[in-house]
């Protein structure tokens, strides 16, 4: 059984910003549809919820640790609880934890009370969360413009 679910923010739970840019401010947020009911509907499942997220812009100087707490904190208000989020704000090649290297999923394994990878599944929209999620032993499922996080949920909670 799927105990955790792992998910990715910009593209599966919001709006991804235009490539180059960032979600950089709560005004320039937006949920996806369907997003919003997907994670309650894992939450209330039982299963533990933990987003991680690439944030390279605080590396770019194009935003902040605290404009990113802001966004996350706006972002809650509306999904309700979730058991992690976990960011990544370096640059490429400056550490272990950007996607689509495993560390975020490592580091909640290590730090969230009953996460366990073998029982994890990582749901996002690009191939490095797929291939975080393959390395750090979860299963996975990439959305597309065929299934989005509402479709990729009804599928794993009646799985």
């Amino acid at each position: 059984m799927t105990e955790t679910v792992f998910l990715d923010r910009d593209g599966t739970i919001n709006v991804k910003a235009p490539e180059g840019d960032y979600v950089k401010s709560w005004d320039e947020f937006r949920f996806l549809p369907g997003a919003v009911e997907a994670v309650r509907a894992l939450r209330d499942s039982g299963r533990r919820v933990v987003i991680v997220t690439n944030q390279r812009g605080i590396a770019l100087g194009r935003m902040s640790e605290q404009d990113l707490d802001e966004i996350h904190m706006r972002m809650l208000e509306e999904l309700g609880p979730v058991d992690a989020i976990y960011h990544c704000p370096h640059d490429e090649g400056a550490c272990d934890c950007r996607k689509p290297l495993p560390g975020m999923l490592e580091r909640a394994a290590a730090e969230v009370p009953g996460v366990r990878l073998d029982h994890a599944v990582m749901i996002g929209d690009s191939e490095s969360d797929i291939e975080a999620g393959r390395a750090a032993g979860a299963m996975t499922i990439r959305l597309d413009d065929t299934r989005d996080l509402a479709a990729a949920v009804k599928w794993l909670l009646a799985s």
